[in-house]
């Protein structure tokens, strides 16, 4: 696989920008050319916000780095028209494993229920990701969309004012500037402009390393999350197997925090874990290693001024639960429709502070999660310890104990309650699709709900009356009309109706639910939709 990490995909190229003699001024940069950064740019493009995407790299990164993306970030990539093909590369999954020394304790199922277009996960290298990120990318180039992307160009300095940020960019043709009505900044958990800017984080960082050896190998272990307390091949410690695509197995290794990272890193050292874990009858080859401590922290603000912080440079989660990458796809699909919004003027500049009230949320119950499950795949005490192995012992007979096991709380969307945004709610319909949270997929006829649904607000009526069309101080509201005679098996009315004879849902360009009601009635449906765009 090594060839995909040495073929530049952007190569650097001299742009007109750089022979200017004052900055030319644009919409949107990004800066990051990694999934975050340019899922973003691609949500603007597709609006016709044109957007400009620097990155100091040309190439995918090295490593398989995020692997395990959930649902709810491939809805997301489907609307960006990315989804298929990462599902039809990536290694699909629902079921976990849980053992406790050499015994299985409980196993679980993440998507239990049907009517869903996406499965629970897939497990896709980070490399594949950014590769179809990039083609999709050249297609809207191809169709004419607003989108650039600059290889070869690192920003060394950020200042801004209350209109623009102005970007100092080195390039092998030396520097040049360039300003924007806003800058976003994808460029990862060191991200140099958060640096640049006097900015940190605050959480915590805990005493425990990880080893990720990601080796190629024949094996017939099954298309399932298997994590391990406890075994005997790393007493004392945890281990976690995972597939991805071309015969790849992530392992992860508990080490401890008082190591040698240099020695830990060792081929032969690597050698003696994964023999000891595999067998010697299993050959392999190791294709990726790294260590990496984790980290529960946050940014106090996601943007400040007209520079605005996403993904990993925005916030930091420990690996397991898988909830760095898929939080970075929810702060851009959260993030492009109110810059196009603002960009066009039909919203204020204040409604960015939505941005950070929404992912803030989103950060901060991500952070609670993943610190939970760190506390108990490392406990802190002996007394802690005891207690973690009972809670293991007894899942294996008691269902009772199972929820308190915690191997890595996956991700799951975030539903943003108490949000400035969020309108009107109707008691008699399912919590699930309340006010803040986003639309759980259903099949419809001809498709799949939310297929039918993004970029602009829609009205979603279920056996109700509403106009085709709503026009609100510029603002086109469409209508989608569906009915539970077409519903066979119940899903609209399970996750849509539940108590309520009809419904009418407001639903945001990012799929998430603004305001519901059991009848249409205008003028809440006008004033629902001015406070979802911060009017």
């Amino acid at each position: 696989m090594s060839k995909i990490f040495e073929v530049p995909l952007y190569p650097y190229q001299r742009s007109a920008d750089q022979d200017q003699a004052t900055p030319v001024r644009h919409k949107v940069v990004v800066v990051g050319a990694g999934p975050v950064g340019l899922a973003l740019a691609i949500d603007l493009a597709m609006q016709d916000v044109p957007v400009v995407v620097i990155d100091e790299n040309d190439k995918v990164s090295w490593g398989s780095r995020a692997i395990c993306f959930a649902k709810r970030p491939l809805e997301i990539l489907d609307r960006l028209g990315c989804g298929d093909p990462m599902v039809d590369k990536g290694v699909v999954w629902n079921l976990g494993k849980v053992y406790f020394d050499e015994r299985q304790v409980f196993g679980f199922n993440l998507l239990p229920e049907e009517g869903h277009k996406r499965p629970a996960f897939i497990n896709l290298q980070q490399y594949y990701m950014e590769q179809y990120l990039v083609d999709r990318v050249r297609q809207l180039q191809a169709e004419g969309k607003p989108i650039e992307l600059r290889g070869g160009n690192k920003v060394v300095e950020v200042t801004q004012d209350d209109e623009r940020a102005e970007l100092t960019i080195s390039t092998p043709d030396g520097p040049y500037r360039v300003q924007a009505d806003f800058a976003i900044a994808c460029d990862g958990a060191a991200s140099p402009i958060r640096t640049m800017m006097g900015l940190d984080f605050v959480g915590r960082v805990f005493e425990d390393n990880f080893l990720i050896a990601d080796v190629v190998m024949e094996a017939k272990f099954p298309t399932e999350r298997w994590f391990w307390f406890d075994p005997p091949f790393n007493r004392g410690q945890s281990a976690l197997l995972h597939k991805q695509p071309d015969n790849v197995w992530r392992i992860d290794f508990q080490l401890g925090w008082d190591i040698d990272r240099a020695e830990e890193l060792k081929p032969e050292n690597i050698d003696r874990r994964l023999k000891a874990m595999l067998g010697d009858d299993i050959s392999y080859e190791l294709e990726w290693s790294s260590i990496y401590t984790f980290q529960c922290r946050r940014m106090d603000k996601f943007h400040q001024g007209r520079v605005i912080f996403a993904g990993d440079a925005a916030h930091q989660v420990s690996p397991f639960g898988a909830r760095g990458a898929n939080s970075g796809l929810q702060d851009t699909d959260n993030l492009a429709w109110k810059l196009k919004l603002i960009i066009d003027g039909k919203s204020p500049v204040t409604l960015l502070d939505s941005y950070d009230a929404e992912r803030v949320h989103g950060a901060d119950e991500n952070i609670l999660n993943s610190s939970r499950s760190t506390d108990f795949i490392t406990p802190k005490s002996e007394i802690s310890r005891i207690f973690r192995d009972a809670v293991l012992d007894l899942s294996e007979r008691y269902e009772a104990t199972r929820p308190m096991v915690n191997s890595g709380r996956l991700s799951v969307p975030c539903t943003y309650d108490g949000s400035p945004l969020n309108g009107d709610d109707c008691a008699l319909m399912p919590a699930r699709t309340r006010p803040g949270s986003p639309m759980v997929d259903a099949p419809v006829p001809g498709g799949w709900l939310l297929d039918r649904t993004g970029f602009g607000f829609q009205l979603m009526t279920i056996d109700e009356y509403a106009p085709e069309a709503l026009s609100v101080d510029g603002i086109e509201v469409k209508r989608l009309a569906l009915a539970t005679a077409g519903d066979a098996d119940g899903y609209l009315k399970q996750r849509y109706l539940g108590d309520a004879g009809k419904a009418v849902y407001l639903v945001r360009p990012d799929q998430h639910v603004a305001a519901r009601w059991d009848h249409y009635d205008e003028a809440a449906v006008k004033a629902a939709l001015l406070k979802a765009i911060g009017r």
